[in-house]
C-alpha cells in the first residue's frame, strides 16, 4: 500500500499540535516517531507485507531484495531489523538496532539505502573525527561528550547476534548510561551492522548520529537518559511538520523518477549504417 495522504495528515496532526523541544545530544534524545523512518520508505515505494492490525511492521522493497521490520514487542533488545538477500553480484548483509535509536538518525540510513549510492566510496571513522569524537589506537570513536561509542570489531556470537555473525568483524554502536569514556555504565540502546553492510550505509548512520544540529522531541516524548538536554526549540510546529513533508515529497519524486527510467529506457542509438540516405 503506497504512502497515503491520510497518513501524512495524521503525522502533521500529531506533531502540529504539540512543541517541539531541541534534544541533545542526539544518542540521548529517544526514539522518537518510527514514522521517520517506515513513511520515507513507503514514500520510495516499500510495501507493507506484515498483518496491518498487528503491532509489528514489516516492509518490503519493490525489488523484493531488502526488508525492514519494525516490532516494538520484540523479547529481545533489537526493534528493528534490516536485511539484504544476496545477489549475483553483491552479497546479503544484516543491520539491527535497539529500541532507544532515534528514528531520525536510522532514517538518514534508510533515505541511503534507496538513494543512488554516492559515486565516490565513503568512510565512517573520519566523519566522526571531524565531528569531534575521539579516536583510539584500536580505531573506535567515542562521542563528546562520552556515552556512545562506534567501533569496528568480532561479533560475539551470542545475544541477538547468531552463529553466521560470530567472528566476523563489524560496526558496533552502543550507547550506555556513563558520561566518563573509560566506565561503562548500562547499555542504553545499541546498534550492529554485518560487515557486508554497505558502507556508505554506515557513513549515513554515523554522520546522522553526530550531528550536533538537535532533534525535536515533544514535551513528554521518552528520552533514552535523564542527562539528555532539552530546551524550547526555534522552530514552530509546523516549521518541523513542513521539514518532514518536504523530505517525503522528495523520497517519493525521487522514487517515482527512478520507476520513469526503468520503465522508458532510452532507445540506442542508430548507427551510421542505418540511417537512411537524404533526400536529394
Amino acid at each position: 500500500m503506497p504512502l497515503s495522504e491520510r497518513q501524512l495528515a495524521a503525522f502533521a496532526d500529531k506533531h502540529g499540535g504539540q512543541i517541539p523541544f531541541d534534544t541533545s545530544p542526539r544518542h540521548l534524545a529517544g526514539p522518537g516517531d518510527a514514522r521517520h523512518v517506515t513513511h520515507g520508505l513507503a514514500a520510495a515505494g516499500w510495501t507493507r507485507i506484515s498483518d496491518p492490525l498487528s503491532a509489528e511492521i514489516v516492509l518490503r522493497s519493490p525489488d523484493h531484495r531488502h526488508r525492514l521490520q519494525f516490532d516494538p514487542q520484540s523479547a529481545t533488545s533489537a526493534w528493528w531489523r534490516l536485511r539484504a538477500e544476496p545477489t549475483d553480484t553483491e552479497p546479503g548483509w544484516y543491520a539491527e538496532f535497539g529500541a532507544f535509536v532515534p528514528a531520525e538518525v536510522l532514517a538518514s540510513l534508510t533515505d541511503a539505502l534507496v538513494a543512488p549510492p554516492p559515486a565516490e566510496p565513503t568512510s565512517t571513522l573520519p566523519v566522526l573525527e571531524a565531528a569531534g569524537w575521539l579516536i583510539d589506537g584500536r580505531g573506535a570513536a567515542d562521542s563528546n561528550p562520552p556515552g556512545c561509542r562506534v567501533e569496528r570489531r568480532p561479533a560475539q556470537g551470542r545475544g541477538t547476534v547468531s552463529w553466521r555473525e560470530a567472528g566476523r568483524v563489524a560496526w558496533h554502536i552502543e550507547v550506555r548510561d556513563s558520561l566518563d569514556a573509560f566506565v561503562r555504565g548500562p547499555r542504553l540502546w545499541h546498534a550492529f551492522l554485518d560487515d557486508a553492510t554497505p558502507e556508505h550505509l554506515v557513513t549515513a548512520f554515523a554522520t546522522a548520529l553526530a550531528d550536533t544540529t538537535p532533534l525535536q522531541r515533544g514535551m513528554f516524548d521518552r528520552t533514552a537518559h535523564h542527562g539528555v538536554v532539552q530546551e524550547p526549540s526555534p522552530l514552530t510546529p509546523q516549521q518541523t511538520v513542513d521539514a518532514y513533508l518536504t523530505r517525503v515529497k522528495a523520497l517519493r519524486s525521487q522514487a517515482q523518477a527512478a520507476h520513469r527510467q526503468t520503465k522508458s529506457p532510452i532507445p540506442p542509438a542508430r548507427s551510421a549504417t542505418t540511417q537512411p540516405a537524404p533526400r536529394r
